[in-house]
């Protein structure tokens, strides 16, 4: 008979009883995390909270103290018993270790007495509280003053007037449903992914972040859907001025791999080289072009769970956790910057909005016509091989002798 009731109709029947009520330690789970990693004189010391952070002690307090200030849910609140529940530090260690490790929600409730479905409350709150506190200055278009640092910064690499390098990074999605499999799955992958365009600087940080192109699109369909070029279009965009050979440019550019096409913004490096010179600008911007390669390997060896599978199935949820990562990879570059000035002047005036050039149009409309001649400079293709050459003689002129000795 019980058979009989258990397996009614030929289907299974999920045999409900009493919810099991576990009585987690809250407060000491607490106590113990305080004394491991945030005490006068912790545990750990500042190099394995580092390695197990990502970060350094005092930018977590940071985050912590701004999320409790940005939602309540990242206070001291209580039940309707009256009973205390989880603290602010346990709540973002627990959403910076799935981050950091990868690791399942329920792996975490041993130590921070967090059960699995608070972990991955705790996750989706963090990122979002990250994206909307942090985001506005830490994944800001640059500023003149960014330019002109990575400008200056380009110059001596051989490149003058550089804005960076730009490339995309698949994230595989294990719980894409089935009906979105066919649009998420490219040939060369096999699974589904999301895409990460991004915009990089030799410091490895991201100026650029667009995700969420499904993954059987190729670098130039994410292109076509990305907002690089939008504040360019309307006229908002820093002006770059800048001579090469002799020749005069007022156009910034990328540089790119071979699928990117040959636009004025893109600098492309030479097929199969055969001259002395083509062989040393190659060798030159494909040894620039790895700053953004390298800013994916950082990326996902910080933040593991950008390199594991995503194992949620919210497509906002998964882009959410990738801006937050993106932010606190962009935070932690800007933390331990060797320029200590630069630094202090961003976070002290975040939002400070510079007086730009008589030619930038500021105006809320621009004029179609004056979108359509900016997108036309964009993509000029006799000014793209104009400037590659200009650049092969700056490079020979600049390295040659060295290539020679």
């Amino acid at each position: 008979m019980k058979f009989k009731a258990a397996f009614s109709g030929g289907v299974p029947q999920r045999q409900y009883g009493p919810r099991k009520s576990i009585q987690r330690d809250h407060a000491g789970a607490h106590e113990r995390l305080v004394a491991d990693y945030f005490a006068e004189e912790p545990l750990y010391p500042e190099s394995m909270f580092r390695t197990r952070f990502r970060m350094n002690r005092r930018l977590f307090l940071r985050i912590v103290d701004a999320l409790g200030q940005w939602n309540p849910y990242f206070t001291y609140r209580a039940d309707c018993a009256g009973r205390i529940g989880l603290s602010p530090l346990q709540k973002c260690t627990a959403a910076m270790r799935m981050l950091a490790y990868g690791s399942p929600a329920d792996a975490l409730d041993e130590y921070l007495k967090i059960g699995k479905s608070t972990a991955l409350q705790c996750l989706d709150k963090f990122a979002r509280g990250v994206v909307e506190v942090f985001g506005g200055e830490y994944l800001r278009r640059p500023t003149r003053e960014d330019v002109e640092r990575l400008l200056q910064a380009n110059e001596s690499r051989g490149f003058p007037r550089m804005l960076g390098s730009i490339d995309c990074m698949h994230w595989r999605w294990e719980n894409c449903p089935l009906a979105w499999r066919g649009q998420f799955t490219r040939g060369d992958y096999g699974v589904s992914t999301i895409i990460l365009e991004a915009v990089a600087s030799h410091d490895l940080h991201i100026w650029h972040a667009f995700f969420g192109v499904a993954g059987s699109n190729n670098d130039l369909n994410v292109l076509n859907q990305s907002p690089l070029f939008l504040d360019a279009l309307k006229g908002e965009a820093p002006q770059v001025q800048f001579s090469v050979n002799g020749n005069e440019y007022r156009t910034g550019y990328y540089l790119t791999d071979g699928i990117y096409p040959e636009w004025a913004a893109f600098m492309k490096s030479i097929t199969l080289p055969q001259t002395e010179k083509h062989q040393l600008f190659a060798e030159h911007q494909e040894g620039a072009r790895k700053d953004v390669e390298r800013a994916f390997g950082v990326l996902q060896s910080r933040f593991s769970i950008v390199r594991r599978p995503a194992r949620l199935w919210k497509r906002k949820s998964i882009g959410r956790i990738m801006l937050a990562c993106v932010i606190l990879h962009n935070m932690i570059v800007e933390d331990e910057r060797e320029d200590v000035k630069i630094h202090i002047d961003l976070n002290e005036n975040p939002g400070a909005s510079f007086a730009l050039p008589p030619e930038v149009n500021t105006s809320r409309n621009p004029r179609f016509a004056d979108v359509m001649r900016r997108k036309a400079a964009i993509r000029d293709r006799p000014q793209h091989t104009q400037l590659k050459n200009d650049l092969i003689e700056h490079i020979w002129r600049k390295f040659g002798n060295r290539q020679r000795n």
